[in-house]
């Protein structure tokens, strides 16, 4: 008797009623493959007990004492999924193998079989049993190694409907794995500016041979919550995805995506230093020759005031030439105000590194400004407390910084409304909130308000809120903006409190 002779795989569980058969099996496998356990069970109660333990490869009679051999393939196989089941029977039909290979048998054999007949077969569901449990293993590893990476792991289906997601990728996504699953990608996670791009990136990766990406930078973000849609200011993920597929008809898009937030935040502060470092050697060449003039006209405007006090004339002729002289002097005040803020935006000074305590600053900026708001018929709501809140940093800037965002809050009031003004801890921080109820700022010009000399105001400097954020910066903080058409806008800013 010949066979080939391999190395020992494992289990053979033989389930036969016939004892002499049963036998004969074990020897004829033992000589063929050499080093298998083999047991052997006469009834179908007794097999399934038996299974329990775990097998490779069982050798079942069809027509058992107490159970069918082709029932019993699922109930053999619930405790051992990777196993194989061979059926053995005298009487043999084309039906009765077609239903024993559609209930899961690996093979239907006949019982005249000739010895290496049969360990050709075992030999090869041994090796489907080792394929799959081989193919199994690498699975599980790919899976440890998708959950456990660092970087963000997504799988699509033709939809491009999330199949997987893995934890990083999720907790990006503010949500857990399992309820990704079957959310559209694009509409739930890509900002709206780069959805676009993520379709088309998606669209050419389907058309790619095995092997190739294609490459795409996107935001990557959770759905925004509450009715301030809009935000800006706060620098959202970035993430840099390779994506790429099989070439199967409705194969899975594979995206691995790194994170590049940080990347692109410290390109953004190169991109101000270079630019404030240039506005700082032109701010201080000019200040210089741009001061003297507008101190000098300040100066003659108001001997030319005084003249016109002393001028016979007709008081209407007068009234009207000291109206021209007072809309002189205001734009020459507001041309030394921009002098002033752009110097403040381009001076490479330091800051102080003291205790402040934010709640009273914001009082004291919310005071300064009280008649300018009643004017305006606008309601201040106060929400400081009365103790902590403390943060170490410049009191000086910060208090521009508040004075920058209530006028701001102001300034979009023209008609009325209530001004918002909240401090409050918020874990090493301390949170300031200026919120307004005007109406609020366009998507298109939100992506500019941080911009020097960007302004939508016919008077406006476009300084402001470049001059805020310089400053946060330069505490180690973060400002942001949330607005909404028709509602208003709030602005968000947060500085250390230096524990």
């Amino acid at each position: 008797m010949s066979g080939p002779s391999v190395r020992a795989r494992g289990r053979i569980l033989i389930v036969d009623d016939n004892a002499e058969l049963t036998e004969t099996l074990r020897a004829v496998i033992a000589s063929g493959i050499h080093g298998m356990r083999i047991e052997t069970a006469q009834t179908g109660a007794e097999g399934l007990e038996r299974a329990k333990a775990g097998f490779d490869v069982a050798i079942v009679d069809v027509m058992l004492p107490d159970a069918s051999g082709v029932d019993l393939i699922p109930r053999l196989r619930e405790g051992s999924p990777n196993a194989e089941v061979l059926l053995v029977t005298g009487f043999a039909s084309v039906d009765a193998a077609i239903a024993a290979l559609r209930s899961g048998a690996f093979a239907f054999v006949l019982k005249s079989f000739r010895p290496e007949e049969l360990i050709a077969i075992v030999e090869q569901a041994l090796t489907k049993v080792e394929l799959k449990r081989e193919r199994e293993d690498l699975e599980q590893r790919y899976r440890d190694l998708v959950e456990v990476t660092d970087v963000l792991v997504i799988a699509l289906d033709s939809d491009d409907r999330v199949a997987l997601m893995n934890p990083k990728a999720a907790s990006f996504a503010g949500v857990s794995p399992d309820e990704a699953r079957g959310q559209e990608l694009v509409e739930a996670w890509i900002p709206k500016a780069d959805r676009a791009a993520m379709r088309a990136a998606l669209a050419d990766s389907r058309s790619l041979p095995p092997g190739k990406a294609r490459e795409v930078e996107t935001g990557f973000e959770p759905r925004a919550e509450g009715p301030m849609e809009t935000r800006a200011g706060e620098l959202k993920a970035r993430i840099r995805w390779h994506l790429g597929s099989g070439t199967d008809p409705g194969a899975l898009v594979y995206g691995i995506g790194i994170d590049v937030t940080e990347r692109r935040a410290l390109e953004r502060r190169a991109a101000d230093a270079e630019a404030f470092s240039a506005m700082g050697e032109l701010a201080m060449n000019l200040a210089h020759e741009i001061r003297n003039p507008l101190n000098a006209a300040v100066l003659q405007l108001h001997l030319l005031n005084r003249h016109l006090d002393k001028l016979e004339a007709e008081e209407a002729t007068r009234a009207s030439l000291k109206q021209r002289v007072r809309i002189v002097g205001d734009e020459v005040g507001r041309l030394s105000r921009l002098l002033g803020e752009f110097l403040e935006l381009a001076r490479p000074r330091g800051i102080a590194r003291e205790p402040v305590s934010v709640p009273r600053l914001v009082d004291q900026v919310l005071a300064l400004e009280e008649q300018a708001a009643l004017a305006r018929g606008v309601k201040i709501e106060r929400q400081l407390p009365e103790d902590g809140c403390i943060a170490i940093g410049d009191h000086e800037k910060l208090k521009q910084v508040a004075i920058n965002l209530v006028l701001n809050a102001l300034e979009a009031m023209k008609s009325g409304g209530e001004l918002r003004a909240a401090v409050s801890p918020h874990g090493e921080r301390v949170r300031i909130v200026v919120e307004d109820t005007g109406p609020g700022i366009e998507p298109e010009v939100l992506r500019n308000v941080f911009d020097p000399f960007f302004t939508t105001k016919e008077a406006g400097t476009g300084l402001g809120l470049a001059i805020v954020r310089k400053i946060i910066d330069q505490h180690g903080g973060e400002v942001k903006i949330e607005t909404e058409r028709g509602r208003g806008t709030r602005v968000i800013v947060e500085v250390p409190t230096g524990r």
